[in-house]
């Protein structure tokens, strides 16, 4: 049983920092943040779930079953990742690209101490608890402060240095423009109408201090779904804008984002970047054809005649670019299983192309770098079998042991597409990345 807790802050702002700053002794932490971004659909403010009472990781094969039977088994929160690659678990596919980070297909896990965020309140639930114990949190999370993390560089292997991160690409920009057309080859022959075409960034032989590059990240970006993920020595720091899938009761919904513009520091001239991509009719096609890969894989466990997109390509104003959103949206029975309803649309649309199955195919053989968590997903599941899962773009990933620091970056190729273009909507996206390793968050 959960034990429930209501706790006020004085300064809820200043809660997040210190509680983050606590979370970092535990082996499993997963923080997601909206940022105060106003959605009728977020459920929380903000969510962290630490240290692991039970957990599951798994590699590809029958993951989803393997999930579902671990689901059913703890029927609690459950709070996690699938990456990219469980595309060969639905698929008959494969990925055989170069993987420096080396994170597991699936990871789940149960945590003892869930913190779930909404206005001025904070709701602890805490799993098996013993007397006194979240009294005790609370008194040592209220005295942590910015000594903490400087302490905490001093005594950890999450050493200072005073180099400069040497950001390499895996695809040189001719190869990648190459790449490109070999993409578009593919769409004038009729093969796929679209396809979610990436390239990565690496820095090899590379220590980090993970909380510090997420902090350095979130303050550039103020995106509604960031995330800090630390599982061992693998972490996951992302300013995702994008959700991938939401259930709440009996309905669904799926926000998929194609259509990116830069933004600007006149309101002019800003102003008119948001006005062109809203009519660009090229971002627009792109948005409409991931609608509908998104509206065939939402009626797969939808009740017939409930899927229906209340949002069509809607322009959403972030820190660093303007972007295209739909939101599309459908009713399930109450048995429906959320593992079943996940599933049956993974990978998101956004991430593949259309038709999926050769897009993912495509993209296989023309990317260097297996996808991994990139482009997977991170959130949770309820006890009721409700869930929120975003989308891992515009993040950083690191594996601690190999100190390999990596971020990727795409964009969808349609016939309209013209290659250079393309590379430079990929720089505008990499941006914040390399702003927020460049901060000195070393």
């Amino acid at each position: 049983m959960r034990k429930l807790h209501i706790y006020q802050p004085k300064d809820i702002q200043v809660f997040k920092n210190q509680l983050l700053l606590w979370s970092q002794q535990f082996r499993e932490v997963l923080w997601l943040d909206s940022n105060n971004y106003t959605d009728v659909n977020n459920s929380y403010d903000a969510v962290l779930a630490v240290d692991a009472f039970t957990s599951m990781q798994t590699d590809f094969i029958d993951a989803f079953q393997k999930l579902k039977e671990y689901q059913t088994l703890t029927n609690d929160w459950l709070f996690g990742y699938l990456t990219y690659d469980l595309k060969n678990d639905t698929e008959p596919l494969k990925s055989k690209n170069f993987d420096g980070l080396e994170f597991p297909d699936l990871c789940f896990f149960q945590p003892k101490k869930i913190f779930l965020f909404k206005g001025n309140q904070v709701e602890m639930l805490y799993l098996n608890m013993i007397d006194d114990e979240i009294e005790e949190d609370l008194e040592f999370i209220e005295e942590f402060n910015d000594c903490h993390l400087e302490c905490s560089r001093k005594t950890s292997n999450l050493k200072i240095s005073d180099n400069l991160i040497k950001i390499k690409q895996r695809i040189s920009k001719d190869a990648y423009l190459e790449k490109v057309k070999q993409v578009l080859v593919h769409i004038h022959r009729g093969d796929i109408y679209e396809a979610n075409f990436c390239q990565e960034f690496y820095a090899e032989n590379t220590q980090v201090n993970p909380l510090e590059i997420y902090n350095n990240l979130n303050s550039i970006s103020k995106p509604p779904f960031a995330t800090f993920l630390k599982i061992a020595d693998k972490y996951l720091m992302s300013a995702s804008p994008e959700r991938y899938l939401k259930k709440t009761g009996n309905t669904v919904i799926s926000q998929p984002i194609k259509g990116t513009a830069k933004r600007s520091g006149n309101q002019e001239e800003d102003n008119r970047l948001k006005t062109a991509l809203a009519a660009d009719e090229k971002e627009r096609s792109e948005n409409i054809m991931i609608v509908d890969l998104v509206r065939n894989d939402l009626s797969k466990t939808a009740i017939k005649g409930s899927v229906h997109v209340p949002e069509l390509c809607q322009i959403y104003s972030f820190e660093q670019v303007h972007q295209m959103i739909s939101t599309v949206q459908s009713t399930v029975t109450e048995t429906a299983n959320p593992v079943d309803i996940i599933e049956s649309t993974f990978p998101m649309g956004s991430m593949t192309g259309a038709p999926k199955i050769s897009a993912m195919n495509i993209i296989e053989n023309l990317e260097e770098t297996k996808r991994g968590l990139y482009s997977g997903a991170v959130g949770y599941i309820t006890p009721t079998g409700n869930f929120d899962f975003n989308v891992v773009i515009r993040s950083i990933l690191y594996n601690q042991t190999n100190q390999y620091v990596s971020y990727s970056v795409g964009s969808a190729i349609t016939a309209k597409s013209n290659p250079l273009n393309e590379y430079d909507e990929c720089l505008v996206k990499a941006k914040a990345m390399r702003q927020a390793l460049e901060a000195k968050g070393l």
